[in-house]
């Protein structure tokens, strides 16, 4: 990892500020006009006319609708990888904004619009000062991270090489930080996410009657209870799992007992090994009590995203870079890992790197009362991504001083 070199705070938030209008205008046009998945056409072609007139060598996906462009500054030296996520989610929005989406069932909810807006602006900035850095910048501004593992394709598509990365950071927006702020810290820092699929086949007949059927309805809640146990006896606190079943189907009517019943739930762990623990153990439970029912059960996983996992080294570097740019009191160091998944995950398995979240409560809430990432209600405060546009740019002037 490259020195840190002495910036200055004030003159670099003076800079991003300066883009803060076009930065925003950015953000709400993309935001008006959401894609969902690993196809944007709409989006990536907003963000290559944003970042046209910058000497940057500009690659698009093959397979889904990414932009990576590099930015060679005047030495030889490492290269450093910054990300913006591009895509929205299959929701409708209930904001009011005056930029609010025009697609019905669409919503840049997450504040991935944001992302790929403040990624412009430190692009934009970074190429203003492209003559302080020894090596390379690369921006990644990535689709279908929202489920459709975005990131794992760009990284089979080159992202990674020519030149080779060295180092990652991004960003995350989070309402429900004080705005201006910024938080990470070493190790676990968002969790795994996979899907479940239970099914509790047993016999049906008529309500009326359940000695003559074999009734999956009370196994199936029985299921549920005992995965709780189960998770609250076997997995180490300290590395914990969320396992939470949300949605029960069965039956068509008052006085029929139906053949199946079916559960559907989601695992969050923050280490592989409890992981594997889990997924390897809950097919056994629900077996076992389908099982001592006379029913049948069935467990399928669909798996998701790993633990997002920063490097120790170069969160702490990121923390005092941060640290440099903001003051202490406006940087956090996180006590405990969130339960959200990411598909940056993907790129920190590979390469030594960090993600830190970025306060941006809106100004009329308290950071507790603001709508979380994933509501329909979600909004931000667009003033805090000058601090974004800063804190992506203080990360490669520092690494490639």
């Amino acid at each position: 990892m490259s020195a840190r070199i002495a910036l200055d705070p004030i003159r670099l938030l003076a800079e991003a500020r300066e883009l803060l209008a076009d930065t925003v205008q950015l953000r709400r046009r993309i935001h008006a006009e959401p894609e969902i998945g690993l196809d944007l056409p709409k989006t990536q072609a907003k963000v290559l006319d944003a970042l046209s007139g910058l000497d940057l060598m500009v690659e698009t996906g093959e397979k889904l609708s990414s932009v990576v462009a590099t930015l060679a500054g005047d030495g030889e030296g490492p290269t450093i990888l910054l990300r913006g996520d591009m895509d929205a989610l299959p929701m409708t929005e209930e904001t009011g904004e005056t930029f609010a989406s025009t697609v019905p069932g669409a919503m840049h909810a997450c504040g991935h619009d944001s992302h790929v807006a403040m990624l412009v602006g430190a692009a934009r900035l970074l190429h203003e000062r492209r003559h302080d850095l020894r090596g390379n910048v690369k921006f990644m501004f990535q689709p279908g991270e929202e489920g459709h593992h975005g990131a794992k394709f760009c990284i089979e598509e080159g992202l990674l090489e020519n030149p080779t990365v060295d180092a990652a950071f991004a960003l995350h927006i989070s309402p429900n930080h004080k705005s201006g702020t910024l938080a990470t810290k070493p190790g676990p820092l968002l969790a795994s996410a996979d899907e479940l699929y239970i099914t509790v086949s047993g016999q049906g007949g008529h309500a009326s009657a359940p000695h003559l059927a074999t009734d999956p309805i009370p196994v199936a809640c029985e299921i549920v209870t005992a995965l709780q146990t189960h998770i609250t006896r076997t997995v180490n606190i300290f590395e914990p799992a969320v396992l939470t079943i949300a949605k029960i189907s069965a039956g068509t009517t008052d006085n029929v007992i139906p053949e199946q019943a079916e559960l559907v739930g989601t695992l969050r762990t923050v280490s592989d090994k409890t992981r594997e623990q889990v997924l390897a153990s809950v097919p056994r439970v629900v077996e076992g009590v389908a099982s001592a029912h006379g029913c049948r059960g069935e467990f399928v996983v669909e798996r998701g995203y790993g633990p997002t996992v920063n490097d120790d080294d170069f969160a702490r570097y990121t923390l005092d870079v941060l640290s440099d740019l903001v003051g202490a009191e406006r940087t956090v160091e996180m006590t405990y890992p969130a339960m959200a998944a990411e598909d940056w995950s993907y790129v920190l398995n590979r390469v030594p790197g960090a993600m830190a979240m970025l306060g941006v409560c809106p100004p009329d809430l308290e950071p507790s009362h603001a709508h979380a990432c994933h509501s329909n209600h979600m909004r931000i405060d667009e003033d805090a991504m000058a601090t974004g546009i800063a804190a992506h740019a203080a990360m490669a002037l520092s690494y490639l001083g």
